[in-house]
């Protein structure tokens, strides 16, 4: 069944587990059906993420026509979430095409155009029954060696305190050391600053970059209020590590569709291990 984000979120925060969201390279199908048979196996929701740099080769109405027949069959809640949305026009486009949800990603702009951008896209997508993540803080990108390739900025107590004042999105995501990528060594993650990020709002938060994350790291920044958690990275090489493996071990004679079964099949086991993290298992 389709669900809107807020909906998980406020159950999530009372019982202090996460709901975990797959980026699903813009639409693949192998990748969309292992991360909701799993959810559907193991009684978890699950969120089926976009990343808007991604959208190029299935496009935004692909996505959201797969994900509605996806999350339709299912009888466990499933999310079709915009990640970092970078344009009102686009958060609109989704809202439109049937998302459940929606990101806007201002964080690289000031506090200022970062609140007036995001309550715009509140307003749009609340008058439409879509829920909405905001950030602050913006995340660092790694490049392939795990080095920072982008600026990283720990999000700022005080603007979240501010923000938060005058901006009430369905979620916020918050920098405290995490990136997008493969980490080089283990992450700085600060888990102080998101303690005290809690203290000021009771915003549900959100936890980008989770590939890589120690386990304990992850599962103490879930006590602490992270109700979303983000994987990408990890999905998308384990996805073509299953396909090759398929290319190179069955007798598949050439029938696609017998190497996407294995890869997607073998995949459903990783999305298992990550609702085990995020505690969402046997809540639906």
């Amino acid at each position: 069944m389709l669900a809107t984000s807020a909906e998980l979120m406020k159950d999530a925060q009372e019982k202090k587990y996460a709901v975990p969201a797959i980026n699903t390279q813009g639409g693949n199908y192998d990748i969309m059906r292992a991360c909701v048979d799993a959810a559907e196996e193991v009684g978890s929701p699950m969120m089926l993420a976009m990343y808007v740099a991604n959208v190029h080769h299935y496009g935004m109405d692909g996505f959201a026509n797969l994900g509605q027949f996806l999350g339709k069959k299912s009888s466990k809640p499933v999310v079709l979430h915009l990640d970092h949305g970078d344009t009102y026009e686009n958060c609109c486009k989704a809202a439109d095409l049937g998302f459940t949800s929606v990101m806007l990603d201002c964080s690289t702009d000031s506090l200022e155009e970062n609140i007036k951008k995001t309550n715009a896209v509140i307003e749009m997508a609340h008058s439409k029954g879509v829920s909405v993540e905001a950030e602050v803080g913006e995340l660092a990108r790694l490049d392939a060696s795990g080095t920072v390739a982008d600026n990283k900025n720990l999000a700022s107590v005080e603007d979240v305190k501010r923000f938060t004042a005058e901006c009430q999105p369905d979620m916020l995501a918050v920098g405290i050391g995490n990136a997008h990528g493969f980490y080089k060594g283990d992450p700085d993650i600060r888990l102080d600053v998101l303690e005290e990020i809690r203290n000021v709002t009771d915003i549900p938060l959100v936890l980008h970059g989770s590939t890589g994350m120690a386990e304990d790291v992850v599962k103490k920044a879930i006590e602490l209020g992270m109700c979303k958690i983000n994987f990408g990275t990890l999905i998308r090489h384990k996805y073509m590590e299953f396909y090759k493996e398929g290319i190179d071990t069955l007798d598949h004679n050439a029938h696609s569709w017998k190497v996407a079964q294995y890869a997607c099949n073998k995949l459903k086991d990783v999305v298992k291990d990550i609702i085990t993290l995020s505690g969402s298992a046997g809540r639906y």
